[in-house]
């Protein structure tokens, strides 16, 4: 996110490092990812990288987060998981992670990954795919979890969004594709359905290239807020999109051959959550930031994807 939330503080974010012992620690504020929200703790060679969640979108992110650490510690050394303890609160509704500071370059959402690239995150998710799943590790059923949110706003076009000054375009937009938007529900339905019940494997969630971080010859996995059980295509379909055929270095690795149907199934997931998302964002209170110019661009591209 561009902009730290206004409504944590702070000295109250530094009584909450209390927990890790860096409650002196200098903070500075990175504005990366989206979602969440980051600082630097430390300086020099004694950095810490600290995520804010907002809790109210993440009911068992305390599972998530000790799933990974337990990954880490069974030999998954690409994992980058948070230090213990995983997840300290933060005033009414936030939670606090801290994680070592890693040097490397990550991607961003949409890079052309080469073959290369491409097979590298592959044998990371073969791996992956395989471990044990830890205690914690919570189920991610295909189903929608935000299709309240976006059955909802579907159903109230008929009336004004002027909690800020993105509602009102966002639900235009809406309204111009509520008829797409209900076959694209219909079809994410059927494809559910057929999906039937499969084996499930331990899964990153959000794989694709801006949670990899190049670090010389490694490749490590960061943000692992959504990991979970599911079928392995929740994963690849963000590696190699709705082409099986890309699976080449996954199944060498000992992956099984992905389902293209599942794919497909996964990549309209992925893009009705975000609609849903975004319009209950632009439902509630808000102001003209950076981050809701951001959503609105994203909001956009997405319908268009959705009734392309």
């Amino acid at each position: 996110m561009k902009e730290p939330p206004v409504d944590v503080a702070g000295p109250d974010l530094s009584r909450a490092l209390r927990e890790w012992g860096l409650e002196d620690a200098p903070l500075a504020y990175a504005p990366v990812g989206f979602g969440d929200h980051h600082w630097i703790a430390g300086s020099g060679d004694r950095r810490w990288f600290v995520t804010v969640a907002d809790l109210r979108h993440k009911d068992r992110l305390a599972d998530a987060l000790g799933a990974a650490a337990r990954l880490r510690s069974g030999g998954l050394e690409f994992v980058v998981a948070p230090l213990p303890p995983v997840l300290a609160p933060l005033g009414g509704h936030y939670g606090v992670s801290v994680y070592p500071y890693v040097d490397g370059v990550p991607g961003d959402w949409g890079d052309d990954l080469g073959a290369g690239e491409q097979g590298r995150i592959l044998e990371l998710l073969a791996r992956l795919h395989h471990a044990d799943p830890p205690g914690p590790t919570p189920l991610q059923r295909p189903q929608l979890p935000t299709r309240p949110l976006l059955d909802r706003a579907l159903a109230e076009l008929d009336r004004p969004w002027r909690a800020g000054p993105y509602g009102e375009p966002a639900r235009e937009l809406l309204t111009g594709a509520a008829t797409g938007l209900g076959r694209r529900l219909a079809e994410f339905d059927r494809a559910v359905a057929a999906l039937g019940e499969r084996e499930t494997v331990v899964t990153h969630g959000e794989p694709h290239p801006g949670n990899v971080l190049r670090a010389g010859e490694r490749r490590l996995l960061v943000d692992w807020d959504t990991v979970g059980l599911a079928v392995p295509e929740r994963d690849l379909w963000l590696v190699i999109g709705d082409s099986p055929d890309a699976a080449g270095p996954y199944v060498a690795a000992g992956g099984r051959e992905p389902d293209p149907s599942a794919l497909a199934l996964y990549r309209l997931r992925w893009a009705l959550n975000d609609v849903a998302l975004f319009a209950a964002d632009f439902r509630a209170p808000h102001t003209s930031t950076q981050d809701a110019a951001h959503a609105w661009t994203a909001l956009t591209g997405t319908v268009a994807m959705l009734l392309g």
